[in-house]
């Protein structure tokens, strides 16, 4: 065995060999990794430590570098660590530190060997047993290694004792019961004479105070005299983090701090350490004036940095404190316009947060004009975030810093024309949505959408079919507010639509149909309308003398006719007696002639959606195939029994009237107005005590895994409005077709569907419709924007607009937003607390109340008490002790099972008042009765109310540590 294991050490290539082939290796580099995985396999399973460490720092080698699977040599790596000789120990360790985690099953193996590296006299090995543990501690190793490294924590050694106090946060994370044994030393490692040891103590108190910062509140007197006495810049910024946690719990702790954080952000010259001083005075001083201002002028030095990052520091530090103090980006808002140009992306964005903080409703029209001018000349990707921006921010609060819905309706219409425009879904909603909830704004919103919509060129731009979408669904919804119903019929019927996928061609075609009923409904109200005004005229010149009444009267019948009630009645027609001078003079061809529709015109309306339809009635798509069916057999409707010139029999009136009828109901169903919807709407909607949903729907695979629906049969069911497929759509059906079904599958299929109705449900496969595009690019004009402006000019450009101002009487008052009794945002669930959080706070809590003694300063029981005090925090307070330390650990003795527990114990003073509340709990008197007790017992004493006030639970510091006198 010894021969083999000589020849592969000699033979055996290096890390550095198998680096350097790697380099050569361009064009085969998979096929060299996979020769050399085999070598690797070959190698490591011999007896040679040697050449297995080798072989294992290759493996970890491409691991690190290519993601090489490497969990199969885990126990190899075991192998090495025991080995005696330190560099196989340290490509051990690296490798089951890059590879080991809870799963790894051989994990439990390297228990002893890591006690007994953590006991050995070599402090190298010791501290690679430190790093190795720090990385992959579980609950088991972190529990049976806990003594070691809490001696090592004592070490006189530097290098293995400020390890030893870093892995502690491991422990702590994973077995909280670690507490109750390291965090006394960890509390006097606080007062250690090396900035080593101090520094790796507050990186650890560092980390615990940002997850539960209210446990570490007695420890705020040592941080203090860290902050002022230090002159470590690290260890002063990690305090800094500390108190920016620690301040909002406790008022008296901002008022001592502030003073020596203002001291070092004057006096130092480090830019980390100004940095973060200026961070935590935006984050968690803000009430103090003086402080503000002294970060607002180093903020300013920041920006005015050429350094990029410094400077992005600057404007990340404003955007945190733009929320409270507007005023500090409205000083450099110069510097903060100019950074939208810049070369860095991530200065970029931060300026842009900026300056969207800026907007209200006094300049949100000229920045939203220089914002629009910045994404037409960016890069796509910068482009869209401004536009994201834009859109984010207006529409915040049910659009509540919009005075002109037309103008934003109209910037809406321009910056879906930019080229880089990637934000349809949010253009398409806003659309839809301002067309629900104002109803002024329907007049543009039509225009708007007639602009994009007649446009063939935008067709062709995938980007753009959600926000044309939009569009038809707007222009077909609020048809009756266009001037040329015509023009939109035929741009939601022009070729191009073949462009478009199913689901928003089914939105085109769906509004082709509103914009016919209104046509139709309109003709047959103008046509009822001419012969009542024609009999009016008669009698008018049969009684002259009569004319004023007669007139005055005509629109008033007209009004209470109970025809047609078309929704154009903003609309109004002249009067014809009007028209013609007050004569009575006017023809009925005179009278067609001032109506908007004529026989002709809508017979062309007919013909021209009647040959749009026709080639979609073999179209493979449901939605569309339905569509195009019900929009045909309308026409036929009304060309046989409305527009048909041919004489007919006598029953002509009655199947004209009926026709009308049926026009006059489908009118009247369009005509329902749409609103928003909450959309916690479908949370109130109760389920019936007689429907059971079923959780799990397993057994679907038992009941349905063997039946296959056949290709044919497949049918789309995707949203007309958003394009979400919920179903299945034919693949390329245009140019191959499906088998068809045989008839015994179609029966069986048929039975099953009857006998398992409950678990049928919609497939999960999406497919869409590919429509090759041979058109020529969209042509986007420049929505009338200056785009060669320089910086300088929109600087000079917003230099009144960013000025905080008061609110403009506008002349044209704001319109009227629709919003929802429960509100538009949804509801926000509170977080709950993970439960190892709760124990570590809970474990600490308890060392730092009821062990007093674990800190150096306020050292004063006995060795007698410390111990009682541990052995008691081991056994959950199950000891008999002294009636004080009783009702002092009832008090604050952490339930995670049951936390209320804590707080109704918490109110209890002496055991007369728990033995009462126990009694209560045993039905040995009425609730009545003991409330009662209880307001007699905090009448007669006082001070015991006093205390119960303090430690009331709704109070703010409830249940806060205590703060030492030396912050009152």
């Amino acid at each position: 065995m010894a021969s083999p294991s000589l020849m592969d050490t000699l033979f055996q290539r290096s890390l550095d060999d198998i680096i350097k082939g790697l380099r050569h290796q361009q064009s085969t580099e998979s096929t060299f990794i996979s020769k050399v995985i085999e070598e690797i396999r070959r190698e490591i399973k011999t007896t040679d430590l040697q050449t297995k460490s080798t072989a294992l720092q290759k493996l970890t080698y491409l691991n690190s570098i290519h993601s090489i699977d490497m969990s199969w040599a885990s126990f190899h790596a075991i192998e090495c660590i025991s080995s005696p000789t330190f560099a196989h120990k340290k490509i051990g360790y690296l490798a089951i530190s890059q590879s080991f985690n809870e799963s790894t099953p051989v994990i439990l193996l390297i228990t002893n060997q890591l006690r007994k590296d953590l006991n050995s006299g070599n402090e190298f090995e010791v501290s690679l047993a430190l790093d190795c543990l720090s990385r992959i501690g579980t609950v088991d190793l972190c529990r049976d290694l806990t003594s070691e490294v809490f001696t090592l924590m004592s070490t006189s050694k530097v290098f293995v004792r400020k390890k030893a106090v870093s892995v502690v946060l491991r422990l702590f994370e994973k077995y909280p019961d670690a507490v109750r044994v390291c965090f006394k030393r960890l509390v006097e490692s606080l007062e250690s004479s090396d900035s080593q040891i101090v520094s790796a103590v507050v990186g650890v108190f560092c980390e615990l105070a940002s997850k539960e910062p209210r446990s570490y509140l007695p420890l705020a007197p040592e941080f203090y005299r860290i902050l002022v006495d230090s002159r470590n810049n690290w260890v002063l910024i990690k305090v800094l983090k500390i108190f920016a946690n620690l301040a909002p719990l406790e008022p008296r702790l901002a008022k001592r701090v502030i003073e020596p954080i203002c001291d070092h952000m004057r006096k130092t010259g480090a830019k980390s350490m100004v940095f973060e001083c200026i961070r935590t005075v935006v984050t968690s001083f803000t009430e103090y004036e003086s402080a503000v201002k002294l970060a607002a002028v180093k903020i300013r030095e920041f920006l005015l940095e050429d350094d990029p990052n410094l400077k992005y520091l600057g404007l990340h530090v404003l955007s945190i404190m733009a929320p409270k103090n507007l005023w500090a980006v409205l000083e450099n808002k110069d510097v903060v316009i100019q950074s939208l140009s810049d070369e860095d992306p991530n200065i970029k964005l931060e300026s842009l947060c900026l300056v969207m903080a800026m907007v209200s409703e006094s300049n949100v029209v000229e920045i939203c004009r220089v914002l629009v001018n910045y994404a037409l000349k960016s890069d796509p990707e910068f482009c869209n975030e401004i536009l994201g921006s834009i859109l984010s921010t207006c529409c915040q609060n049910v659009y509540e810093i919009i005075i002109d819905f037309d103008w934003y309706v109209s910037l809406l219409g321009e910056m879906s024309r930019i080229p880089h425009c990637q934000k349809g879904e949010e253009i398409e909603n806003q659309l839809i949505d301002i067309g629900m909830r104002v109803k002024d704004v329907r007049p543009e919103l039509v225009r708007v959408g007639r602009h994009l919509l007649i446009d063939p060129a935008l067709l062709g731009n995938p980007f753009l079919h959600r926000i044309l979408s939009a569009a038809a669904w707007v222009c077909g919804e609020y048809v009756e507010f266009s001037r040329n119903p015509v023009e939109l019929m035929e741009a939601v019927l022009q070729p191009r639509t073949g462009l478009l996928p199913s689901s928003i061609r089914t939105v085109y075609m769906q509004s082709a149909f509103k914009v016919l009923i209104f046509c139709v409904c309109s003709y047959l109200v103008q046509k009822e309308d001419m012969t009542s005004e024609v009999s009016d005229l008669a009698s008018k010149r049969e009684c002259s003398e009569s004319s004023d009444l007669a007139s005055a009267k005509a629109p008033v019948e007209r009004d209470q006719d109970e025809g047609f009630n078309p929704r154009n009645s903003n609309q109004s027609y002249e009067d014809p007696f009007v028209v013609n001078g007050g004569h009575g003079q006017l023809s009925t061809s005179a009278l067609m002639e001032e109506k908007s529709f004529t026989h002709e015109s809508i017979f062309k309306l007919l013909n021209l959606m009647e040959l749009a339809m026709c080639p979609l009635l073999g179209s493979y798509d449901v939605e569309i195939e339905e569509r195009a069916r019900n929009a045909l057999g309308f026409i036929e409707l009304v060309k046989r029994d409305i527009l048909n010139p041919s004489p007919r029999e006598a029953n002509l009136e009655t199947e004209e009237v009926s026709a009308s009828r049926i026009v006059e109901w489908v009118h009247d169903a369009f005509s329902e107005e749409l609103g928003p919807v909450s959309i916690t709407a479908q949370e109130r909607v109760l389920i019936p005590d007689e429907l059971v949903l079923k959780e799990n729907l397993a057994d679907l695979e038992a009941i349905c895994g063997n039946v296959e629906l056949p290709s044919s049969c497949s049918f789309s069911l995707r949203s007309p409005y958003y394009g979400e497929s919920a179903g299945i759509s034919f693949s390329n059906l245009q140019d191959e077709e499906g088998p068809e079904p045989s008839t015994e599958a179609t029966s069986l299929l048929t039975e099953h569907r009857k006998l398992h109705e409950l678990y049928y449900l919609p497939s999960e496969k999406n497919e869409t419709i590919t429509i090759a595009n041979d058109y020529p690019p969209a042509n986007y004009p420049s929505s009338g924007i200056n785009t060669n402006d320089d910086t300088q000019d929109l600087v000079t450009l917003t230099n009144q607009s960013l000025v905080s101002k008061r609110k403009p009487n506008h002349a044209k008052p704001r319109p009227v937003v629709v919003k929802l009794d429960e509100g538009d945002a949804a509801p926000v669930t509170a977080k709950k607390p993970e439960v190892k959080d709760d124990l570590l706070s809970g474990a600490i809590r308890d060392i730092l109340l009821l062990g007093n003694e674990a800190k150096p300063a306020s050292s004063q029981s006995n060795p007698t008490d410390k111990s009682s005090i541990k052995k008691k925090g081991k056994e959950k307070l199950n000891v008999d002790l002294s009636d004080s330390k009783e009702d002092l650990a009832v008090r604050e003795q952490p339930n995670p099972e049951n936390p209320s527990s804590r707080r109704s114990k918490h109110r209890g003073h002496g055991k007369e008042k728990s033995k009462k509340s126990q009694g209560k709990k045993d039905g040995d008197g009425s609730e009545d009765g003991g409330e009662k007790e209880k307001q007699k017992s905090r009448n007669r004493n006082g001070k015991h109310k006093t205390r119960q006030r303090a430690d009331a639970p709704l109070n703010v510091v409830a249940q806060t540590p205590p703060i030492p006198d030396f912050l009152l």
